[in-house]
């Protein structure tokens, strides 16, 4: 019995001492473990303070790189940025018909056209208005040429960005394409008529949507890719298109007034013109039946009024 005793004692103390070793060498470690990382904490102000780690340039030209890429990427949607230009000038030239063909010449050497073309000549003045299509890129060198043709009397500049219409038009078209591709799909598909004709319908319609989306994109890009100049030549006599604003006053109320008045009196004799024909036609008979008629009148009233003048002197009959 004593021996059982001694046997557990000993087994007991056995564990024990095995659970401390095992206490112990976890302490140890997690202080080692907090050592090391102790230590690279107070390394780390040393390194900061210090001079930089190897790695510090490359990260600071690579910081560098990324702000130079992005600024390119910048400039560049500037660059890519749809802008339409159009433009009007008035230029008072010496020689309307000569001066127009070299700005002709001038759009047609810089890849343009001319899209309208109207002149007016006469004795006292000359004039030519001239519509002119010139790429985007030599829209301002075309210009300043026009404006050395003469004596530049009126220009103005006018600019819209589409960017943001034209990516919304890409993506319209897109979807719909996606829309279309999808009806011919399911038409492809059907198995009955009534299904056959109303996909046919569904697809008639998404088609034509994106035929006009599609025209709007064309009309856009013709915008954008050809600016569009108002090219106004006046020849030395003819008066100027600058408007300065509506003239006021008496002096012009009163031949306002007078204009209205001779142009009232005029169409009123252009109607009497054209109502005497007919008066002469038709009112000389009508006169001449009058004036007979109150003739014939007149001579017959004093043989009628002799006989009541007898009867009045004349006893008046017994009553009956």
């Amino acid at each position: 019995m004593g021996r059982n005793v001694q046997r557990r004692m000993a087994a007991l103390v056995g564990v024990a001492g095995l659970a401390a070793a095992l206490i112990l060498g976890g302490c140890g470690a997690a202080e080692d473990s907090a050592g090391v990382e102790t230590g690279s904490a107070a390394d780390a102000p040393a390194q900061r303070e210090g001079a930089p780690p190897a790695g510090a340039d490359r990260g600071a030209e690579d910081g560098n790189e990324a702000d130079a890429g992005a600024g390119a990427a910048a400039d560049l949607r500037v660059d890519q940025r749809q802008i339409v230009y159009t433009g009007s000038m008035t230029v008072r030239v010496d020689d309307v018909e000569a001066k127009a063909a070299r700005a002709v010449a001038l759009v047609t050497g810089a890849g343009g056209f001319v899209g309208g073309d109207q002149r007016t000549s006469n004795d006292s003045s000359s004039e030519a208005s001239l519509t002119l299509r010139v790429p985007a890129d030599q829209f301002a060198r075309v210009v300043d040429g026009i404006a050395e043709l003469g004596e530049q009397q009126h220009r103005d500049i006018k600019t819209e960005d589409v960017t943001e219409e034209s990516l919304d038009l890409d993506a319209r078209i897109t979807t719909q394409q996606a829309r279309v591709a999808s009806g011919r799909r399911l038409l492809a598909e059907a198995d009955s008529l009534s299904d056959l004709v109303m996909l046919e319908r569904e697809l008639a319609s998404r088609e034509a949507d994106l035929a006009s989306l599609e025209a709007k994109k064309r009309r856009l890009a013709d915008l954008v890719a050809l600016s569009t100049i108002t090219v106004t030549l006046l020849g030395p006599d003819a008066p100027d298109d600058t408007d300065d604003g509506p003239d006021t006053g008496f002096l012009v109320g009163l031949g306002a007034g007078w204009t209205a008045f001779l142009a009232s009196m005029g169409v009123l004799l252009t109607v009497l013109g054209a109502l005497l024909p007919w008066l002469v036609a038709l009112g000389v008979p009508a006169f001449a039946v009058l004036w007979l008629v109150r003739r014939l009148g007149r001579r017959s009233r004093p043989a009628g009024g002799a006989a009541p003048t007898a009867a009045a002197g004349s006893p008046p009959p017994p009553p009956g």
